[in-house]
């Protein structure tokens, strides 16, 4: 079956962003010109998500009103004559059904992505965490959704890192002999964050997953861990007693826009690589005294 819908966990509080997300979402900080949740949705839209699924809170009103029509800005834009920026926002607002859920207590990433179990169905979907940036010719999730249609399996995005790094991610086990597809691995287990030595790989999970129906009921099953959270991982090791589990270390280039440093890093390079301003904004950095 092919995956439609795409799950966009956003209700969290977004406390490493402080003081900037104390009355704005941390999904509505801008990269350069856009909110970092649009480039995860256009990503969706790209690799033809037909149905973004977003879980919210009470405080992310402005996530709604970003993805909604604009009819007051859209007569000013139009009676100024400013064409071009009327088609892009008008563009927002049409680019794919968009459906909100409330998560209304911050429970976990798996408990965010149960809240989306009955707009779902049973059917595979995808799950995007929008602080991962990932900029690639093909998309990430795409990447992903064409694995899983070669499988059938959730699938899994995972990088390289280096070793002193594993300790910040959940990383997977990959079973030996792999398959034709040399970025395309089984999974014989995951451990979350695993101390220095003690990592089966050095692939990380990323925030973006293809996941069967099956999750859903994993997920009612899985006890509250640390914090009271229903983790995500717990529920896929689950799963891998059922079902197939795949881990699929796409092509692309990742930033964490959920930290200070990557956020600012997505920023300048996201910056460079636009032809409208990155030439300009290429010499202006080479000015810039780094002493």
């Amino acid at each position: 079956m092919r995956v439609r819908k795409a799950v966009f966990p956003a209700a969290g509080w977004g406390t490493r962003f402080l003081p900037a997300t104390k009355a704005q979402p941390k999904e509505m900080l801008p990269l350069v010109d856009k909110p970092v949740i649009q480039y995860a949705v256009e990503e969706a839209v790209a690799s033809g998500i037909e149905q973004v699924i977003i879980v919210t809170s009470s405080q992310k009103r402005a996530i709604e009103d970003h993805f909604d029509h604009s009819y007051e800005l859209e007569h000013l834009l139009e009676s100024k004559g400013d064409i071009e920026m009327l088609r892009r926002v008008r563009q927002i607002g049409d680019m794919v059904q968009i459906s909100y859920v409330r998560q209304k207590e911050q429970l976990g990433l798996g408990h965010a992505v149960l809240m989306a179990k009955e707009l779902v169905g049973h059917e595979p979907f995808a799950v995007i965490l929008s602080d991962d940036v990932v900029a690639a010719e093909r998309p990430c999730i795409g990447q992903l959704m064409a694995a899983h249609q070669q499988t059938h399996g959730s699938v899994v995005a995972v990088m390289q890192v280096p070793e002193d790094e594993t300790s910040r991610y959940g990383v997977v086990d990959p079973a030996p002999g792999g398959s034709d597809d040399a970025r395309l691995h089984k999974v014989r287990g995951l451990v979350e964050k695993p101390a220095p030595g003690q990592s089966p790989s050095d692939l990380a999970i990323i925030g973006r997953y293809v996941l069967t129906p099956k999750i859903f009921e994993k997920l009612e099953q899985t006890p509250r861990g640390a914090g009271g959270e229903i983790q995500l991982t717990d529920a896929i090791m689950a799963l891998m007693a059922e079902q197939d589990v795949y881990a699929y270390a796409f092509e692309g280039t990742r930033y964490d826009a959920g930290t200070t440093m990557g956020w600012l890093k997505a920023s300048v390079e996201l910056a460079l690589e636009r032809p409208d301003i990155g030439d300009e904004f290429r010499r202006y950095l080479s000015t810039v005294d780094l002493r």
